[in-house]
Parts: structure tokens; sequence; C-alpha cells
């Protein structure tokens, strides 16, 4: 995922399978044997296994209109009929607790459940549990609109902020907020912070071994300040957007740590969830590696790009099944994709969700 849209690998059409569910979770992040990564949409060309060199390639088109989505998007279906049930098991395994059906706009987004536990003291966050979508620039309302009625998607990543960010957001007010969560969206907001000294990029923030704890420090309240004006509360899930580098620079693997965990010690002292989104093979395997070991100040969230076309946040999880367990996912499977809902076209990356997001309302 990239807010520069860079060209992508051809990812093999996948089905969609409408599958929904929230939760609130209480009483602050959950003791954690490992912590997550953050991301950016629509953009970062990467191999099928997960991420590395950009491969150009064309997109993916689909069309679809009416009243609601035919449930594929290639025709295969026991295709359809495997992803759907994929997306099934996973919004069923974040049913707990004593539940409240809501729906919105035609499309019933699953259950809300209040639980409490963890010991960082966050305020109580939002899981959502689904398929979402991200694209560089966040949509007009009615495309929004068109895109809730007649799509698989339940969430939408948003760029709130980031000196790093490349996509203008015309769109992105704290209005456009309240009116697509009134319309029944959850919200996944992203922030394109400093990366790393040893990418080969062109991107005016960059982290060093000097700069890496005062920029982390000083991104991370940045991030919570540019939620709290879109309405976005405490509780949020906040989304570090941290693209592929070369992990085997000890030094750029250190930096990055750093800066990672004090843009967490930032976000949770405003009070928002600190989530990450990285590349399976780079980014987000540097985090997970870290997480194992047992380090600390690491995402609550991880967000990781494996474009496996596994459309759910287990099959093909990389790393052990303890990290980033109990609705702390999400999988970025397949990438660059033109779709058009009732009229509507937007390119996108595609997502299985089942992690926190934004508290809005």
């Amino acid at each position: 995922m990239s807010n520069r849209r860079r060209s992508k690998r051809r990812p093999s059409l996948l089905p969609l399978a409408a599958a929904a569910a929230v939760l609130v979770i209480g009483g602050g992040a959950f003791a954690l044997s490992g912590h997550g990564s953050g991301k950016q949409p629509t953009g970062s060309a990467n191999t099928a296994a997960g991420d590395g060199a950009a491969t150009t390639g064309a997109a993916t088109s689909v069309t679809m209109g009416g009243p609601a989505p035919s449930g594929t998007h290639s025709g295969s279906a026991a295709a359809s009929a495997s992803a759907s049930g994929r997306a099934s098991a996973s919004a069923k395994a974040s049913a707990s607790a004593s539940s409240s059906t809501s729906s919105a706009a035609g499309a019933t987004h699953g259950t809300t459940t209040t639980a409490s536990g963890g010991s960082a003291g966050l305020p109580a966050t939002r899981v959502f549990t689904g398929l979402a979508f991200d694209t560089c620039t966040a949509p007009g309302l009615s495309t929004m609109n068109a895109w809730h009625s007649a799509s698989p998607y339940g969430a939408a990543a948003v760029y709130i902020g980031g000196a790093n960010r490349g996509c203008a957001q015309p769109q992105l007010t704290a209005a456009w907020v309240a009116s697509v969560h009134a319309s029944g969206w959850q919200l996944i907001p992203l922030y394109v912070g400093a990366q790393p000294p040893c990418q080969t990029s062109g991107n005016p923030e960059r982290i060093s071994a000097t700069n890496a704890g005062s920029l982390g420090a000083s991104d991370g309240s940045d991030a919570a300040r540019r939620a709290a004006a879109l309405g976005m509360h405490r509780g949020s899930a906040l989304y570090l957007d941290m693209e592929a580098y070369d992990t085997t620079n000890s030094s750029c693997v250190q930096a990055v740590q750093t800066y990672v965990q004090t843009w967490d010690r930032a976000a949770h002292a405003a009070g928002y969830w600190a989530g990450f989104y990285g590349f399976s093979k780079s980014s987000a395997n540097a985090i997970a590696s870290a997480a194992a070991a047992g380090t600390a100040d690491l995402p609550d969230a991880l967000w990781y790009a494996r474009y496996d076309g596994n459309a759910d946040t287990t099959t093909g999880f990389p790393w052990s099944a303890s990290l980033w367990s109990g609705h702390r996912r999400g999988h970025q499977y397949a990438v660059n994709l033109h779709e058009t809902y009732r009229g509507s076209a937007v390119t996108v990356d595609r997502d299985a969700w089942n992690g926190p997001v934004a508290v809005i309302g």
C-alpha cells in the first residue's frame, strides 16, 4: 500500500465476501506477546508473498451495480465459496459477550460488543471484522454512499496526515468523517510518518539514528492531534505507515524501531491505540521479530501486506499465532484493483480486517 500510486503487480481476481462485525474493547491495550504495524493504500507494488521490489502490471477492473454485489469478482463459484467461508469464519471468531445488531444505509454491519480488559490504561476501542478497502485519496460522499449500498466493504482506510503523505485529501474533513460514519462506514486512520534511512525513496521526512526518538515522539503526537481534529476520539487506533526497506541493515532496523516505539508512546499518551502497517517480508517482519523477542512499546495492532489472496487474517499469517491475536490484525491481500459500484469507480487495495478502527460519534 502506498500513497504515492506506484505501479503494482497484477494480482489474481479474488472474490469478495461481505462479512462484518464490530466490537468495542474497553480497558486499554491487551497484554501482548507481540505488537504490530501501520500502512498506506493503493500504490505499493510487491510480490504475491508479501513485499519486495515494485513490479509493473495493469490493474484489474470490477464493475458491479444494483442493490447488492453478486459475491464474485471472477466468475469462479468455487473460489467465491472458499473466500466467503473464510470471511464468515473470521466474523464468527470476533463475536463475543452480549451484542446488539446494528444496520445503516441498507447494509447490516454486524454486532457491537463491549468488553473490559488490558492494563495499559487506554480508552475503549472499536473493533471491526470484515472486508475493508484503502485508496490514496478519500472518495467523495456520493461515492462512499454508493459503495456502502452495493460493495462488500464495511470499512475504509483514510490518510489522516504525516509529512510523507503523498495524496491530496480535499474530502477528508470532520464533516466528511461524521457523514460517512453515520451512513455505516468504519474508518481506519493511517499516518504516513518518517521513513527509514536505508529506504530508497524521495520521502522528505527521514529517520536517522540521531532523530529517531524525538521525531517519533513529535509525529506520534501530531497523528493524535490530526485524528482528534477529524472527530476520531480517544480510543481510536492510529496506524503508522512504514514502507519496505532493507531489514538486513541492522542500524537501519534499530533506528526504525526507536522511531516506532516513541511514536507508539506518544499515541498512547494522547489516549490512542497504536497500529502499524508494513510488509510481511520487511517492515512488518522487523517489528514482528522485535515483538517475538519481547521488546516493549511496540504497536497494539498489526496491518500487514501479504498478497497471497487469503481474505482473512489467519490463513498464511507469517508469524507466531500468538502475536497480535484477539482482534488486532489487518491483512492487505490484493492491490491496485479498479472497482465500480453503482457507477462510482475507485482504485483500491483489498483488506481483510479483524482489528481496531476509529472511534467516532
